[in-house]
């Protein structure tokens, strides 16, 4: 047993490379598991600022100096964010009132239905289970009112934190994007002059995880935009309600869509009932998730991570458990990122080693 464990650590950890690598890795889990909330805004103006990347290159590509293609980045940013503040948040907030008003209403026609069931189906439910559960569905709604209600006295510490966060990111964004080159080359000068592990996983990993960030926020955006129009024409209550959660199911591959859809049928259904604008939305939205699975997820991602959907799904579990929202949004590239470092140690290792020329032997015999 000691001889196997011996040869497995001669084997990933032969050199200072391999144990660099673990530290850094632990480091950086034990930080964001210990202090994830504190450094939220830093990881945060991160992300974005990878996302905004892109455009300074194009930008830069174009013939724009650098101070320029940050300049025009940084404010396209703060429109967004300030678009974000005067237009959708006061729509949101107007139709969740709205929505949580009209709760008792859905809640009545809800118990009117169930109500008939033991009469058409006698043999399947009976008097006694559908009165239990609508007991059980009133008092987690009571539950969730309360929690609401919490929430909503509470809220002032949470409402100025977003608002720090609102000032605090956008100037962290802005010296990401100007310094990049001047952060990576600081953080590469604590690294080994010589990496092959870290520069093959690096060079797997750059791209593939620029493209899968910004083609998942193109892909939130369509979708949530596409949806929320096509909901709004149909004439559907709380569209943009709706619309953004369409688009955030994106998020969670093969779970997402099927969740989301509940609360779309449910809308409709107690708006309309079983008519055929009820049909005609959901023909809509299998529509929309069609294009988007078929057409639109092959176009933004033509790089695909080849994973398995257990493997995905595991991803999506065990990242968003530790993580939440940001967990799950990075779910596959971490997993990428995991296996590319499993696919790339022992080789990175051997192809250093095999690099290395062999000492001088010197044969001759002695003067």
């Amino acid at each position: 047993m000691l001889k196997i464990v011996r040869s497995w650590i001669d084997r990933y950890f032969s050199d200072e490379e391999a144990v660099l690598l673990v530290v850094i890795i632990a480091v950086s889990l034990l930080v964001i598991l210990t202090m994830g909330v504190v450094l939220a805004p830093m990881i945060a103006s991160i992300i974005i600022a990878f996302l905004m990347q892109g455009l300074v290159v194009r930008l830069r590509e174009w013939g724009a100096p650098h101070w320029l293609a940050v300049t025009v980045t940084f404010i396209l940013l703060l429109l967004m964010l300030a678009s974000v503040l005067l237009v959708l948040l006061p729509v949101l907030w107007q139709q969740s009132a709205r929505l949580f008003a009209e709760v008792p209403r859905m809640l009545g026609e809800w118990q009117s239905v169930l109500l008939l069931l033991p009469e058409n189906y006698p043999n399947l439910v009976s008097q006694a289970q559908v009165e239990d559960l609508i007991a059980a569905t009133t008092a987690e709604l009571g539950r969730m009112g309360q929690n609401v209600l919490t929430f909503s006295v509470s809220s002032l510490p949470i409402l100025m934190t977003v608002l720090v966060y609102f000032v605090l990111v956008p100037i962290l964004v802005f010296f990401f994007l100007k310094d990049s080159s001047l952060i990576a080359d600081w953080i590469a000068s604590f690294l080994p002059k010589k990496r092959p592990v870290m520069t093959k996983i690096w060079s797997e990993m750059n791209q593939q995880i620029a493209n899968y960030v910004r083609g998942k926020s193109i892909e939130i955006l369509i979708v949530g935009s596409v949806s929320y129009v096509a909901f709004a024409l149909l004439g559907l209550n709380y569209a943009a309600l709706l619309g953004i959660a369409v688009g955030l199911s994106v998020v969670i591959p093969y779970i997402g869509a099927a969740v989301v859809t509940i609360p779309v049928a449910m809308i409709a259904y107690f708006q309309w009932g079983w008519g055929s604008e009820f049909l005609y939305l959901m023909l809509v939205y299998i529509i929309i998730q069609g294009i988007d699975g078929n057409i639109l997820v092959p176009l933004l991602f033509s790089e695909a991570v080849n994973l398995h959907p257990v493997a995905i799904i595991m991803a999506v579990l065990v990242f968003g458990g530790l993580w939440g929202f940001w967990g799950v949004f990075f779910a596959i590239p971490l997993a990428t990122l995991v296996k590319a470092i499993l696919y790339a140690w022992p080789m990175g290792i051997a192809v250093e080693s095999e690099s290395e020329p062999s000492p001088a032997v010197d044969i001759s015999e002695p003067q």
